[in-house]
C-alpha cells in the first residue's frame, strides 16, 4: 500500500488529502488498513502541526487568548490580582474589535457570578475569571451556579487568601471552593492553562457543569513560557456552537432555574447532582483525548512521570510539577526509583484511577499549596481516604506536606529532601511544613 499527500490551502486553513492505492487485497487486509489508519494519523498530526502558532506568553494572556478563540457570549470581568491580566487583554480585544463578547462590567465578584448565572440561563456561552479573595466572595453564588447545572467556565490564577494580606500564589482559594459543584483542572504551565481553558469550556457545556481552569498565581499566570497557539478556526470547530437544551429566553418552552426546593425533593436535586459529577469524568476524559488528537499533547486525569517502577512518588498539582520533573529526572540517573504523579483532574476526584498508578509506591509525598486548619489538606485526605478502603493488605508510607503558602519559593533542593526523606522511610503521621523560616 502506498499513500500520496497533498495539502490544499484556503486562507488560514489547509486541508489535507490523502489518497491511497491498495496493491494487494488479500488475508492481509487487517494490517493493510491498521496502516492505513496509521498513515492518516501520522499526516493528520503533521497537518495541525502546521496550523499551530508557536509563541511566548504569560498564563494570564494565554487564558485571555483561549476565552478569546472560544468565542463567549457574555464575559463578567471585575479585576483582581492575579487575574487581571486575562480580563484586561479580553477587554483590549473587545476595544480593538477583535471579539463580539459582550463584556458586563460589574461592581464586585459576587455580582460577576451573579451575572454569569443570569447569563448563562438565558441560553449564552459565559465566561469570567477570577482569584483569592474575589472567588471567596463569589462563594454563595458558586452554589446556585452549580445547582442550577449551569455550563459556566471561570478561569483562576490560585492566590492565597487574607488575613494577612497576601497577593501571591497558593491553592487556598479553589481548595475552599472544591465542594461548590465545580469541576477544578489544573494546570502546570502556560500551555496547560491554554489547554485547559478550550478543553473546560466544551467540558462545561457537554455535562451542564461549570468549570474552574486553575493556575498557579504569578508561578504561572505572571510568567512567559513558550507554547503552542491553535488557529482560530481549529477551536472553534473543537468546542463547537452552544446550543443549550433548555433556557429562559425560549417562550415556547417555558422554564424556571432555581425554584424552592423543600424538605420533599431538596436531596434529590443534590444527589442529581453528584450523579451529574461522577459521569463527568468519563466526560472529561472523551473531551480531553479529543483535544489530544487535534494537537497531540497528552491528556488524561494525571499526569505519570516515571511512575512506573517508582518506589518514592510525590503527588501535587500545578506549577511545582514542572521542578519536580527536574529533580526526578536527575536522581533517576542516579538510579534511585522515584516518579511524580500531577493530577490534573481535581474534581471530580479520579480516585479508582490514581490508586492504580500508586500501586507499585511504597513511600508517598503529597505536597499541597493549602492549609486546611484543624485536619490534613483536601488531596492527603482523598487519596488516604481511597486506601483505606482498598481491601488489598498493603501498606503505603504517606507523608501530608504543605508549602509554598503565600507565594514562598520551593527550591530543587527541598524537593531532593523530600525524596531522600521517602527513600529512608522518614516519615511522620503529621504535617511537614517545607521551606518554614527558621525561629
Amino acid at each position: 500500500m502506498c499513500a500520496s499527500v497533498s495539502c490544499e490551502s484556503d486562507y488560514d486553513e489547509k486541508k489535507l488529502i490523502i489518497r491511497f492505492e491498495t496493491t494487494r487485497l488479500d488475508s492481509r487486509r487487517p494490517l493493510v488498513e491498521a496502516r492505513r489508519a496509521n498513515v492518516i494519523r501520522i499526516y493528520e498530526n503533521i497537518l495541525n502541526n502546521s496550523n499551530k502558532k508557536r509563541i511566548a506568553l504569560a498564563g494570564g494572556y494565554a487564558a485571555a487568548e483561549a476565552l478569546r478563540q472560544v468565542e463567549p457570549d457574555v464575559m463578567a470581568v471585575y479585576p483582581i490580582t492575579p487575574q487581571t491580566t486575562i480580563i484586561e487583554t479580553f477587554a483590549k480585544y473587545k476595544a480593538d474589535g477583535e471579539t463580539e463578547t459582550e463584556l458586563i462590567e460589574v461592581e464586585s465578584e459576587h455580582s460577576a457570578m451573579s451575572a454569569c448565572v443570569g447569563s448563562s440561563a438565558a441560553g449564552a456561552r459565559t465566561v469570567t475569571a477570577t482569584s483569592s479573595q474575589g472567588l471567596a466572595y463569589m462563594h454563595e453564588v458558586l452554589y446556585i451556579a452549580s445547582g442550577m447545572r449551569l455550563p459556566i467556565l471561570m478561569v483562576v490564577s490560585a492566590r492565597a487568601l487574607s488575613a494577612p494580606l497576601n497577593i501571591h500564589g497558593d491553592h487556598s482559594d479553589v481548595m475552599g471552593a472544591r465542594d461548590a459543584g465545580w469541576i477544578q483542572i489544573f494546570s502546570e504551565n502556560a500551555q496547560e492553562i491554554y489547554d485547559n481553558t478550550i478543553i473546560g469550556m466544551k467540558l462545561a457545556e457537554k455535562t451542564k457543569l461549570p468549570v474552574m481552569a486553575i493556575m498557579d498565581g504569578f508561578n504561572t499566570s505572571h510568567c512567559v513560557e513558550n507554547l503552542d497557539l491553535l488557529q482560530d478556526a481549529q477551536v472553534r470547530s473543537f468546542v463547537g456552537e452552544f446550543s443549550p437544551e433548555r433556557h429562559l429566553l425560549d417562550p415556547e418552552n417555558p422554564v424556571t432555574f432555581g425554584p424552592v426546593a423543600l424538605q420533599n425533593s431538596y436531596f434529590e436535586f443534590k444527589v442529581q447532582q453528584e450523579e451529574a459529577m461522577e459521569k463527568s469524568k468519563a466526560v472529561y476524559l472523551e473531551v480531553a483525548k479529543e483535544f489530544e488528537r487535534l494537537t497531540g499533547r497528552k491528556k488524561d486525569f494525571f499526569e505519570s512521570y516515571e511512575l512506573e517502577d517508582a518506589e518514592s512518588v510525590i503527588v501535587l498539582a500545578g506549577s511545582t510539577a514542572g521542578t519536580t520533573k527536574d529533580v526526578v529526572d536527575a536522581l533517576r540517573r542516579e538510579g534511585r526509583k522515584v516518579g511524580l504523579l500531577k493530577i490534573n483532574l481535581f474534581r471530580p476526584f479520579p480516585v479508582e484511577e490514581i490508586l492504580v498508578a500508586l500501586k507499585n509506591a511504597k513511600n508517598i509525598a503529597i505536597m499541597e499549596r493549602v492549609i486546611s486548619p484543624g485536619t490534613f489538606p483536601p488531596i492527603y485526605n482523598d487519596i488516604v481516604a481511597g486506601l483505606y478502603q482498598q481491601v488489598t493488605g498493603e501498606k503505603k508510607n504517606i507523608q501530608s506536606i504543605v508549602y509554598s503558602l503565600g507565594g514562598r519559593d520551593i527550591f530543587a533542593k527541598d524537593i531532593q529532601k523530600i525524596f531522600a526523606d521517602l527513600e529512608t522511610e522518614k516519615v511522620t503521621k503529621n504535617i511537614k511544613y517545607i521551606g518554614l523560616n527558621k525561629a
